[in-house]
């Protein structure tokens, strides 16, 4: 399996290079990502539990599907492709960008744009991304979030934080 080449980017977000995925990671490098918050009619959020093969916050809970934007991929086009990937879905409606988080500790070093969309699946979740998921109302995340912070992604838990109440 080839391993997958991301842009490397200044603190501006603009690219300046490319490397392999261990590489960035192992220097610390700037470079994207993407979130994506599904809701159902209920106003639940999907939360996806990543697998425990995962290298980076493995058996933790995110957003429904979160990854890397691929070197010379646009990040609407990598949230749409991290759908499919992770949960084997697409929805109906396009995504909504709804915020934009600098690079930082907390993204692993990645700018990440987060998007929103509603539906109620079916999923089929990928097995080799994805342990499972559920749907989970806003004061359930925040009471478990308050219970067991170590249960979250520490992407998950700032975007969570940064968007409390405006979603």
């Amino acid at each position: 399996m080839t391993e997958d080449i991301f842009d490397i980017v200044n603190e501006r977000d603009e690219v300046i290079g490319r490397a392999p995925r261990s590489e960035v990671h192992a220097r610390g490098l700037l470079h994207r990502a993407v979130h994506v918050l599904v809701f159902n009619d209920q106003g639940e959020t999907f939360l996806q539990k990543r697998s425990k093969t995962k290298d980076r916050e493995p058996s933790r809970w995110g957003a429904a599907c979160s990854g890397h934007v691929d070197s010379g991929e646009a990040y609407d086009t990598a949230a749409v492709r991290e759908m499919g990937e992770e949960l084997g879905w697409r929805p109906v409606e396009p995504l909504q960008r709804i915020l934009r988080i600098e690079a930082c500790r907390e993204t692993d070093q990645e700018f990440v744009w987060i998007y929103r969309c509603n539906g109620e699946g079916p999923f089929t979740l990928n097995a080799e991304e994805v342990e499972t998921g559920g749907w989970y109302s806003a004061q359930r995340i925040e009471q478990w979030m308050t219970e067991r912070p170590q249960d979250f992604t520490t992407a998950f838990t700032a975007l969570w934080r940064l968007l409390r109440g405006k979603i």
